[in-house]
């Protein structure tokens, strides 16, 4: 395949993800936009009365309160100091103040389907709640790596549910990578251990662990995480080289609140917010990029495997604000 026609077909997916960001947000934006349409209806400036109503299309798309009020508060200095701003700017504005946000947010320094240098296998470890869509994740995951040329090793360390194991491997199955799993009732950080283990041997590029679906209020399963860290950094020192936290933007507040809990219990260095395409709360995405000091890795737009995209700032504030 020539350079051009790498190119191409490069452009070609590109304009795909973008096009599949823009539909998967179709939701959030009609929600919000009709919202916003009655707070400037009527008006020809941004007063008090407007700022309320832009505050109550935040908050219904989920954004949450204390990124509604940073926005609302940037939005106040700007027409204090511009003295008049018309309600034909507030989209541009709005636009500006989201995006100036989720620029002073974390960023993945390492925001590809890659390895980073020095660190193979490199290991995933993959928390959350069950029905987040972890697994799918996952497989989802090792798709995306194994199409950009790395070899892929499961770990099936949820071993509380026979069918957290079937899940794993049919996918496994169906994306063409191999899995290190147990009976059921085995010790987790085992197979956790095993799959580390298994990956060295193979000379594997990426190895990704499922965990149990843990319930955030229920410490003792918390604690295991730390074991399972701890097992595999006896085979490599410096793994888990990442902790994937999974969240459900279609739950809204309640993604927030596992946040918040997960963050507190065990060191979650990326996070991935799946089921955005079936929901208007996508504004959670602005509310757990602004209130957590972790990255925003992946998000999840629709049921392709290209569907789960890396996280790109910018491409995601021009679809939340352009409306088809």
């Amino acid at each position: 395949m020539g350079l051009f026609d790498k190119l191409f077909r490069r452009n070609k997916e590109q304009e795909e993800q973008k096009e599949a960001l823009d539909q998967g947000l179709q939701k959030t934006k009609e929600g919000f936009f009709s919202k916003l349409a009655k707070a400037v209806a009527g008006k020809d400036k941004v007063d008090e009365e407007v700022l309320d109503q832009v505050e109550d299309a935040l908050i219904s798309a989920d954004v949450g309160v204390d990124t509604t009020v940073a926005i609302i508060d940037r939005i106040e200095k700007r027409v204090s100091k511009d003295k008049y701003i018309g309600t034909s700017q507030l989209n541009q504005i709005l636009q500006e103040e989201i995006m100036g946000m989720l620029t002073a947010a974390p960023s993945n320094e390492f925001a590809t389907f890659d390895v980073p240098a020095g660190k193979r296998p490199y290991v995933i470890l993959v928390v959350g709640v069950n029905g987040v869509g972890k697994t799918t994740t996952i497989g989802k995951l090792a798709h995306n790596f194994k199409k950009n040329g790395k070899s892929v090793l499961l770990g099936a360390a949820d071993t509380f549910r026979a069918a957290a194991v079937d899940q794993l491997t049919i996918w496994s199955d169906r994306v063409g990578v191999p899995i290190v799993k147990k009976e059921m009732g085995s010790d987790p950080s085992s197979v956790a251990f095993d799959a580390v283990q298994s990956a060295i041997a193979r000379e594997s590029d990426v190895v990704i662990i499922d965990t149990a679906g843990r319930l955030h209020n229920k410490s003792y399963l918390m604690d295991e995480l730390g074991k399972i860290r701890r097992v595999i950094s006896k085979k490599m020192p410096d793994a888990p080289h990442e902790v994937l936290l999974v969240l459900d933007g279609s739950t809204g507040q309640n993604a927030i609140e596992q946040a918040r809990h997960f963050t507190a219990a065990t060191d979650v260095t990326a996070i991935a917010i799946t089921k955005l395409d079936g929901t208007a709360k996508g504004g959670v995405v602005l509310a757990i990029a602004n209130q957590f000091r972790i990255p925003v890795k992946y998000i999840g737009v629709g049921e392709k495997m290209e569907d789960l995209q890396i996280f790109n700032k910018e491409e995601f504030v021009d679809s939340l604000f352009s409306l088809k």
